[in-house]
């Protein structure tokens, strides 16, 4: 089952920004980020709506994205892909449920295209850029879709890949941190305080996927160079951390691979 952001329609009135200067990964950007997840359930429209922003500007720091044909895997409703047209691609939202993606305005994403991420229904080298953001935890085969993206980005493209990872803090979602004791036992907890089993059932629509394991498949692929490896929400001169096996799957929260095709 693939699971994607949840729908998040703008306010009335309000305008989508777009980012203008440079990426930076300051410790400022960090704090803010963090605060604006505490907000995720109260206040979603203004999560995702800097969560999107802020993912944009930074994918821009790798390519061009004016013009770009961009395949935004697992994008639900198109959040990330309206913000991606804002600044001049032209994205291709993907996704398998039909009922998600037409969820914010009972109709789905322009151009968006019906398919799973385990099996891209994209051409082979058809894209410049190839982008998920928080999606690989919650396929069954993560390699598989991650052999995917790459698969259908052309000679010279860019692949942005990003995954919350099983033992970082927020690795369980809503269960964290009870999954430290095991998913089945955080998932029975949370369906015990509250009444209803998470959103993000552990061995349904939420596996176990690790920073080292992400890391060998992107050195061994034959067809992509690893162009950055980074925990996403950390300031820039936190990056060492992912070279420390064991720290890592802890300390990062949330790994960002980028690869450039051959």
């Amino acid at each position: 089952m693939l699971r994607r952001i949840r729908s998040v329609p703008l306010r009335e009135g309000a305008t989508l920004e777009t980012p203008q200067a440079p990426f930076r990964a300051t410790l400022g950007r960090s704090i803010r980020l963090l605060g604006a997840f505490r907000k995720e359930q109260s206040d979603p429209d203004f999560f995702y709506g800097m969560l999107a922003r802020d993912t944009v500007a930074q994918l821009t720091s790798y390519t061009k994205l004016d013009g770009a044909l961009v395949a935004d895997i697992g994008g639900g409703p198109g959040y990330f892909t309206d913000v991606l047209r804002a600044v001049g691609a032209r994205p291709v939202c993907v996704d398998c449920d039909a009922g998600e993606m037409t969820a914010r305005q009972g109709a789905a994403p322009e151009g968006a295209v019906l398919g799973s991420a385990l099996d891209l229904p994209l051409a082979t080298g058809s894209v410049d850029v190839c982008f998920s953001s928080n999606v690989l935890e919650h396929v069954p085969d993560p390699w598989r879709m991650a052999d995917e993206m790459v698969r259908v980005t052309r000679p010279g493209g860019v692949v942005y890949l990003s995954f919350t990872n099983w033992l970082s803090p927020w690795g369980g979602h809503e269960t964290s941190p009870w999954h430290y004791l095991g998913g089945h036992r955080a998932a029975a907890r949370y369906t015990r305080a509250y009444g209803r089993p998470p959103k993000n059932v552990y061995g349904s629509s939420l596996y176990p996927v690790s920073v080292g394991a992400a890391l060998r498949w992107a050195r061994r692929r034959p067809d992509a160079t690893v162009l950055d490896a980074l925990p996403r929400y950390h300031p820039r001169w936190a990056t060492p951390v992912i070279h420390v096996p064991a720290l890592r799957e802890i300390v990062s929260w949330n790994l960002l691979l980028i690869l450039r095709r051959h």
